[in-house]
């Protein structure tokens, strides 16, 4: 099977998305890279050009619904998009700090609305060809909800449904929908996080796990090893069992 030849990637300049643009860059492929970071956005699309890919930059707010529209029908109009990666996303709060009423307002239109701003505009377009593949970037918070920020999770826990029912749709459409569910990968968000984060990977890596597992066309998967298990542990357990070991003390 050929791999995709035109990528499209939002929150690119992030340190898992300009990892997943490094990792599909070279030539003959066409990058088509979002953020609202201009400095960050054009080091990564210097990157990725020296690879040998053509890269398409755009520094689009995921939530700006007009501006999402347009820059995915430009796009698909430049080379029609065969993965698009809604990977933007974006967490407040710690065991130490609240979120704030507004910071959990802006996690919910950046990880949410984002998500729905970046898939809806490229369904009728994959839909009109018969094929793509769209991949959501979810969280292992997704299975659980827990006290440094409970609307990071909750976001996560829609983006992971959403994913699920909208695989169960396309599919017989030839579109393929892919959640990628990473636990701890090395960037800013999980620095600032104030507990132990047991084989947390380096971006680089996580890149290389989530491009292998898209090309499988895997419906869902967690990682690294061993977090599928921690995975399985959090859905099936007591929610009394896991209250008790993450409650705030």
């Amino acid at each position: 099977m050929i791999g995709p030849r035109a990528i499209l990637i939002t929150g690119a300049a992030g340190s898992i998305g300009s990892a997943l643009a490094r990792a599909y860059a070279a030539p003959g492929i066409d990058l088509f890279l979002g953020d609202i970071t201009p400095t960050s956005l054009e080091r990564v699309c210097g990157l990725c050009n020296d690879a040998g890919a053509t890269t398409h930059k755009d520094f689009v707010d995921v939530r700006d619904r007009v501006a999402m529209e347009r820059w995915i029908s430009d796009s698909d109009s430049i080379r029609p998009l065969d993965l698009v990666i809604a990977n933007a996303g974006i967490s407040h709060g710690n065991l130490e700090k609240e979120e704030t009423a507004d910071e959990i307002r802006a996690v919910f239109e950046v990880n949410v609305g984002g998500m729905l701003n970046t898939v809806l505009p490229a369904l009728p377009l994959m839909r009109s060809r018969r094929r793509g593949q769209i991949a959501l970037m979810s969280s292992l918070a997704a299975l659980r909800g827990f006290p440094h920020s409970p609307s990071y999770c909750a976001s996560k826990a829609a983006i992971r449904t959403f994913g699920q029912g909208l695989r169960a749709r396309l599919k017989r459409e030839g579109i393929s929908v892919s959640v990628i569910i990473p636990s701890f990968v090395k960037t800013p968000m999980t620095d600032s996080n104030l507990y132990k984060m047991p084989w947390r990977v380096e971006s680089d890596r996580a890149a290389g796990i989530i491009k292998g597992k898209l090309a499988q066309r895997k419906s869902e998967f967690i990682f690294p090893y061993p977090y599928p298990a921690v995975g399985w542990a959090l859905s099936v357990l007591p929610g009394f069992v896991v209250d008790f070991f993450t409650e705030l003390k």
